[in-house]
């Protein structure tokens, strides 16, 4: 008997990883795609045209936070238990979901849509208002995709939720690409093209919500039963959505908070200073180059780590501490080394990635100051997931909270007199406050922190790095090769010198051992060179 059930416990573990890694694939693909489709698009609508689609994104942004992780996960997390206990999920548990859902998302749609003009008051442009009107329908669409997310996530069946979420993005970046290109080509306005690009979201939405109502028809798993409609059943369904799922929530709307926050202040601070109407849009714009950068470095350094929180989690309920003190101290040196290689390498080279992608160098300083806070985004992801693992859902959601106050704090303190370079200040500083606060947590949670050696020799590496990409931008200066045209293989030559000689220098310094190393894509591979004293050698 004891043996069926340890089969069955492996079965369910394997199916349980399994779905955590196709979710993870797309939901790299996703936020790629994300990141990659705003090239093109300032290409097409200029930087004032970017920020018009900067200001309104980050309210999208809170419903595919809500849509893609929060309620999802709450709800997939009740239909587990459900299921764990030996009770069918029925139709009268899905309607309870809905109803909580449906009556948040249109309150939310409400209240946005009314709010529209004065938002775009807040924001200190009064033409914002019907894109963030256009936007708000995209609340709508919130309620189904969630509980059908949820309730095949739930059941371990993770793949028409990456299916959605794959598609959902394809079409939305293609449909924001398609109607800016014409619009703008067609003569008409700016804002005109930004809520094209608007409504191409809200497009998105609809064909993620068209597949997931198919598949769920098709392949959902429900029973009529005998459960009733029941009033408390709803309170109890209502706490654990908007309390747990929310919280869960917060964390991964880190980035979109703090876009929003920008959105309210930047160009309002602007103009409160002094700066021309237009040339406030267009500094808010050249600003908004620092989203794709960090999404990008976000993801290469995040996303490694963070697989290593399913096992975290696992781990945990099985009790076993020194295993998971191993887990998440191999998290915290993965994302940190990832994390502070993407963002010096970006640093260093940003004069060429930002030609070479925006067409020209403007804001290039600001952007490099923007960039250091891919290292401390990188922790917050990876400390977040860390911490809800071992079932400490809420904490992250206040230490973020209160890192986007702070930098509402110092916005308001630094934009009047720094200007945009005040802005990406703020975003720094706050992203480290959040940091410290996870580590600080973490501790108290009796796990080890990195030792003082092993930042050591990652500033060695890091140095180390960063001579040979100055090196390579004094070539170009010194040869006169400039332009877009140079910036091309000064970008992506000085991408491949960077990473190798920064590769090389976390191997000599042995900053990861073996077996972390099999972590990290090609990572057998790195770790071949390891084992080579580095004169063709092997270790002992």
């Amino acid at each position: 008997m004891k043996g069926r059930k340890e089969v069955r416990q492996d079965k369910d573990s394997r199916k349980f990883f399994q779905g955590i890694i196709i979710l993870t694939v797309s939901s790299i693909m996703t936020k790629i795609l994300s990141a990659v489709y705003r090239v093109p698009f300032q290409n097409i609508v200029g930087d004032v045209g970017f920020y018009i689609y900067q200001q309104v994104y980050p309210i999208y942004g809170i419903v595919i936070a809500l849509s893609a992780s929060g309620f999802p996960v709450a709800i997939s997390k009740m239909v587990a238990e459900r299921e764990a206990a030996g009770e069918s999920v029925h139709r009268s548990f899905l309607a309870m979901v809905f109803v909580v859902l449906g009556l948040s998302g249109f309150g939310l749609f409400l209240a946005v849509f009314s709010t529209a003009p004065q938002m775009a008051a807040w924001m200190g442009d009064e033409k914002l208002a019907p894109l963030i009107q256009t936007v708000s329908f995209s609340f709508l669409l919130m309620p189904l995709i969630s509980a059908i997310r949820g309730l095949f996530q739930g059941q371990g069946n993770m793949i028409p939720t990456a299916l959605s979420q794959v598609l959902e993005q394809a079409v939305r970046v293609a449909a924001i690409l398609l109607f800016s290109f014409w619009l703008v080509h067609s003569g008409f306005s700016l804002y005109a093209a930004g809520q094209g690009a608007v409504f191409g979201s809200v497009l998105g939405g609809a064909v993620s919500t068209a597949v997931l109502i198919v598949l769920y028809i098709k392949y959902g798993k429900r029973e009529k039963g005998t459960e009733s409609f029941q009033w408390s059943g709803i309170k109890t369904v209502a706490r654990m959505l908007l309390c747990e799922g929310v919280a869960v929530c917060i964390s991964g709307l880190l980035l979109v908070l703090f876009q929003f926050v920008d959105s309210l202040h930047i160009y309002a601070l602007l103009r409160d200073a002094g700066v021309g109407m237009e040339k406030a849009k267009k500094l808010k714009g050249i600003y908004d180059r620092g989203q794709p950068f960090l999404q990008l470095g976000t993801v290469v350094a995040s996303s490694l780590a963070l697989n290593l929180v399913p096992l975290i989690t696992l781990e945990y309920q099985k009790g076993r501490r020194h295993n998971l003190v191993k887990q998440v101290y191999s998290a915290l040196k993965i994302s940190t080394i990832i994390g502070a290689g993407a963002a010096a390498g970006l640093v260093n080279i940003m004069v060429f990635a930002n030609t070479m992608l925006f067409e020209n160098s403007e804001g290039t300083a600001v952007l490099s100051v923007f960039s250091v806070s891919i290292l401390f985004s990188t922790w917050i992801l990876t400390l977040a997931g860390i911490l809800q693992g071992i079932g400490r859902v809420y904490a992250p959601a206040v230490y973020i909270t209160a890192g986007v106050l702070l930098k509402y704090a110092l916005n308001e303190w630094w934009v009047p007199h720094f200007g945009t370079m005040g802005a990406a200040a703020a975003t720094v500083v706050s992203m480290l406050f959040i940091s410290l606060l996870f580590m600080i947590r973490l501790a108290k949670e009796n796990f080890p922190m990195l030792p003082a050696v092993f930042y050591g020799k990652l500033c060695l590496s890091l140095l180390a790095m960063t001579a040979c990409l100055q090196i390579w931008l004094f070539l170009f200066h010194h040869y006169g090769l400039s332009g877009r045209t140079a910036s091309i293989p000064g970008a992506l030559g000085g991408t491949a010198i960077g990473a190798a000689v920064y590769v090389m220098s976390v191997i000599a310094l042995n900053l990861l051992s073996e077996e972390e190393w099999g972590l990290v894509p090609f990572g057998d591979k790195l770790a071949g060179l390891k084992r080579k004293n580095w004169s063709g050698k092997h270790e002992p």
